[in-house]
């Protein structure tokens, strides 16, 4: 798969998420790094950041950036 071919296919399957899903992935991120969020501070995001968040995250720990 080419580096736009994953970047769609993630970006489509995050689309789809709900909020709870999302904010469970972003705690639960397994990368090459730690996401250190608190559940308050993602409360405040709104749902688009916190898909944005984790397609940048996921991206970048994949190394297809």
């Amino acid at each position: 798969m080419t580096s736009k071919e994953y970047f769609e296919h993630t970006a489509t399957s995050i689309a789809s998420l709900n909020r709870l899903e999302i904010e469970r992935r972003l705690t639960n991120f397994k990368g090459r790094f730690k996401l250190d969020f608190t559940p308050e501070y993602l409360n405040k995001l709104s749902l688009d950041k916190l898909r944005h968040i984790l397609l940048a995250a996921m991206m970048y720990a994949t190394g297809r950036n």
